[in-house]
């Protein structure tokens, strides 16, 4: 699938801006479509979902961090890529955005030809799921299908995935038994050359714990070695099987 003739809706409440980068994102191959405030946002999504959202934080109505949240607890919409954007240097807010299952966070003022980087590589790696058609990996008490990107207990029950969240545990499903440190993983989650802060990266595999029910003290399918990184403890095989 191509970059040209994605769909693109933004959100954001400075007319400005919405005009700018409908006109400059449209010329590079997108469809555009903006809304200024939450409120819209729901009614567009919901009737036609879209490629990649590209999220304000401040908006009139509601903040763009409860419209993160709504989106990631929709199984329709989960797995839609969230870009957020914020007037605000304010580290917490950067770590909420990611916290909720944002994929990328970029602080106004911002360059729109960055911003056009960071969704071409964004979009990439979502793609990437889409090239391997069929792929259902196993591996512990789990399966993958990365062509839907859904991910089912042995149980039945489904988990939601954000696409930080399928990157990630991609990643890992890569590169079983193999220590990945920070470096490693930032650039492969993150779609950007920048190094996120540490603190980041180690919320991002505390997420992907919860989502995998690997919370307790001394969690067993993705391991913390001191000083290296992360180690996906678990043989990864795949699976002939019909998934959901």
């Amino acid at each position: 699938m191509t970059q040209a003739g994605r769909s693109i809706l933004l959100v954001d409440d400075d007319q400005d801006i919405r005009e700018l980068l409908d006109a400059y994102l449209s010329r590079s191959g997108f469809q555009v479509r903006t809304v200024a405030n939450g409120a819209r946002f729901r009614e567009a999504i919901a009737s036609d979902p879209a490629d990649l959202v590209i999220l304000d934080v401040m908006l009139p109505d509601e903040d763009g961090f409860s419209l993160c949240r709504w989106v990631r607890g929709h199984q329709r919409l989960a797995q839609m890529p969230i870009i957020m954007l914020t007037a605000s240097s304010d580290e917490a807010d950067r770590v909420i955005g990611l916290e909720l299952g944002a994929d990328d966070y970029l602080g106004k003022p911002f360059s729109p030809r960055e911003l056009l980087a960071r969704i071409k590589a964004l979009l990439r790696r979502v793609n990437f799921g889409y090239e391997r058609a069929g792929d259902v990996l196993a591996f512990d008490e789990w399966r993958l299908d990365m062509v839907s990107h859904r991910l089912f207990h042995q149980d039945g029950e489904e988990v939601l995935l954000s696409g930080a969240d399928f990157a990630l545990l991609k990643l890992f499903l890569d590169h079983p038994q193999q220590i990945l440190d920070r470096d490693t993983i930032a650039n492969a989650t993150r779609g950007r050359e920048v190094m996120p802060l540490e603190r980041i990266v180690d919320m991002a595999v505390s997420r992907l714990r919860q989502r995998l029910r690997d919370t307790g003290r001394c969690p067993r399918l993705i391991r913390t070695v001191r000083g290296s990184g992360y180690l996906l403890a678990a043989q990864v095989a795949p699976h002939h099987d019909a998934i959901g």
